[in-house]
């Protein structure tokens, strides 16, 4: 009896071991993806039946594999992409998909009394949740905050980040950022161009002999490589851009120099820009824009919307561009003092000037688009100020930020 005894011991003792090895293991293999589910915190709960959808803030501190996205030469579409990412983060468990639609934002800089340089940024899209993402800097990266749209990632706009299927799908976050700063002071954001004659928009999608990239997996190399705009720009050219889903985008990259550029990938005029695969990258630095006309040469600072800036590439400039209106705005704005703003709520004001509440106040009921999430980056003292929602009413319910040197990370203040 004792024996028999002694014998079940061991065999239970030798599965308990077993269970436990697998366990660390597993533990060991997904520690990464561990770790950043683990983070996911909720900054702002959404509302039922209303356009305000949660705020989360997510943090990596581990390898999300982006150099190894590098070393196979990127990706030359979205299922490529997801590919990658399935195999790496969710090692081929879960199958991912990344969504976009017809996004309208805005962007300018700007500088404040005392010198330091702003980067202002608006994101509109239909009502969806958020998730800024933190990324902790290390000997080969820097430390980034970003901010994304978790509808891109499979995460339902009237839903909860809530259970583990949802948060695992957030391990996909840093390939899809809408517009960040890294500790650098590198500032960028992604904007639709809607190129193309007609309703069909044309996506860029060059092919030569250079890797490949994406638009957002462009903004996550700056984010984690670049010192500055030029090194920035030297990442955009030595890469083929394939822009996701059938959209078209431009870039814009600023610095704690006060020196910014918009990236923008065309050919020629709009007759003949149906082809993404002849156009060519064209970057218009804010210092040498005057081609573009002469309130954009008279300008230090430079501002973005939703039409390509290139001069002749449209017969008329006007309303009938998408974004036109806001274009204008922030120049008039920003013109009265030319490009000076006494501070980061001043900047987020103007944000507040050109959202989609108020140059759209008479829309329909039944229309969802608003201004997802407006920001602030202070390229200098390497803080932000983060607004969701056009709730820039409730100052309490902003969220800033700081770069914080000795633990390498952007902590909220």
């Amino acid at each position: 009896m004792k024996k028999v005894s002694k014998i079940i011991c061991i065999i239970f003792t030798s599965i308990l071991a077993l269970i436990l090895l697998a366990f660390a293991i597993i533990t060991f293999i997904f520690r990464n993806e561990i770790s950043a589910i683990s983070s996911i915190k909720l900054l702002k709960p959404r509302v039922e039946n209303s356009l305000q959808c949660g705020i989360y803030e997510m943090s990596f501190k581990g390898d999300y594999y982006f150099e190894d996205y590098l070393e196979q030469g990127g990706a030359k579409n979205d299922r490529e992409l997801l590919d990658f990412i399935m195999n790496k983060m969710t090692k081929g468990l879960l199958k991912l998909k990344i969504n976009t639609s017809k996004i309208g934002c805005s962007s300018f800089t700007a500088r404040k009394p005392n010198g330091e340089h702003l980067f202002a940024r608006n994101y509109d899209l239909y009502a969806t949740n958020t998730c800024i993402v933190r990324v902790k800097g290390n000997k080969k990266r820097h430390a980034s905050i970003s901010t994304v749209d978790t509808s891109f990632i499979n995460i339902p706009a009237q839903a909860d980040m809530n259970n583990l299927l949802s948060k695992a799908y957030a391990l996909a976050a840093p390939y899809a950022p809408l517009d960040g700063m890294n500790d650098a002071g590198v500032s960028c954001g992604i904007y639709m161009t809607y190129q193309g004659v007609g309703k069909n928009v044309i996506a860029t999608d060059q092919n030569t002999d250079l890797p490949d990239i994406s638009p957002t997996a462009l903004i996550r190399l700056i984010l984690d490589y670049a010192d500055s705009l030029d090194e920035a720009v030297d990442f955009a050219r030595s890469y083929d851009m394939h822009d996701s889903a059938g959209t078209s985008f431009h870039i814009m990259v600023a610095e704690p120099s006060g020196r910014s550029a918009i990236l923008e990938w065309v050919n020629d005029t709009d007759e003949s820009d149906n082809y993404g695969s002849l156009r060519k990258l064209v970057v218009t630095y804010n210092d040498q824009d005057s081609n573009i006309g002469q309130r954009e040469g008279e300008s230090d600072f430079q501002w973005v919307t939703n039409f390509i800036i290139q001069p002749g590439y449209y017969k008329v400039y006007n309303n009938d561009l998408t974004g036109w209106e806001r274009y204008n705005i922030i120049y008039d704005e920003l013109s009265k003092s030319g490009g000076l703003v006494a501070d980061e709520m001043a900047a987020m004001d103007i944000l507040h000037k050109v959202s989609q509440r108020t140059v759209r106040p008479n829309r329909n009921a039944d229309d969802f688009v608003l201004t997802i999430h407006s920001v602030i980056y202070n390229l200098d003292n390497l803080s932000t100020l983060w607004c969701g929602n056009e709730q820039y009413a409730d100052k309490e319910g902003m969220f800033r930020y700081k770069f914080d040197k000795k633990k390498n990370i952007f902590i909220k203040k």
